[in-house]
């Protein structure tokens, strides 16, 4: 009696070092592209060292990416010496059905919102934990000025959702603008346009971690069967 073998099954890090890798074919030779933050770009990132000598360099949203990708011998530049970029890839924490996210567990929320703004084109590298149908499971970060922390809580207070102060060793988390995190639980985010909109208008939000107006292009799904691509 033959059996057929199980499919093995991937973990996590396979799944993002997956999609890290297949997000090289979005990258154009001879371009400077936008680099996002956090382990799944830290997968691209490392793929991307095999071909550093076939693009100009990059634009990076955080202290650590930019870090990460001179170590590779790639070169970083900043954002106000270049014009557009080709492509933007950068994980998220969500993604939705439209391509809307809820990005910013690495604290880069508001670098990433910027260089995503600079590109042509936003490819979301994934494993398939973050498909969701309504963004709001995973806690939205929201960057903020520390003078307006109170307020904002009792604002989001107001909308039934409880914020919360980001702590790191004990003390607030203080992202690479100098600035505090909100981390927003009990939403459900059924219009990401208009709630983008909304709380970045409120006195003291830096940014909020909802992508909708800077939404993804393309989504690289990393599942059992492969990466799924997914164009919005």
């Amino acid at each position: 009696m033959s059996t057929t073998p199980a499919t093995p099954v991937m973990s996590q890090d396979e799944l993002k070092a997956l999609v890290g890798r297949a997000a090289l074919d979005y990258v154009e030779p001879g371009q400077i592209i936008g680099v996002g933050t956090g382990s799944t770009v830290n997968c691209f990132i490392d793929a991307l060292a095999g071909m550093r000598e076939r693009i100009a360099g990059a634009v990076s949203s955080s202290e650590a990416s930019t870090q990460r990708l001179r170590a590779h011998g790639i070169p970083v530049f900043d954002a106000n010496d270049v014009g557009d970029l080709a492509v933007y890839i950068d994980g998220a924490d969500e993604i939705d059905p439209r391509g809307y996210m809820i990005k910013g567990g690495g604290a880069a929320l508001t670098r990433e919102k910027i260089v995503a703004a600079q590109a042509r084109r936003f490819v979301c590298i994934a494993d398939q934990s973050k498909w969701v149908g309504t963004l709001g499971r995973f806690p939205l970060p929201v960057e903020v000025i520390p003078m307006a922390t109170q307020r904002l809580i009792r604002q989001f207070a107001a909308l039934g959702a409880q914020a919360r102060v980001r702590l790191r060793d004990g003390a607030p988390l203080v992202t690479d603008n100098g600035q505090h995190i909100l981390d927003v639980t009990g939403l459900q985010i059924s219009d990401p346009p208009a709630f983008e909109s909304m709380v970045n208008d409120w006195p003291g939000v830096v940014t909020v971690g909802v992508f909708a107006h800077q939404r993804a292009h393309v989504c690289l799904l990393g599942t059992p069967e492969g990466v799924r691509t997914i164009t919005f």
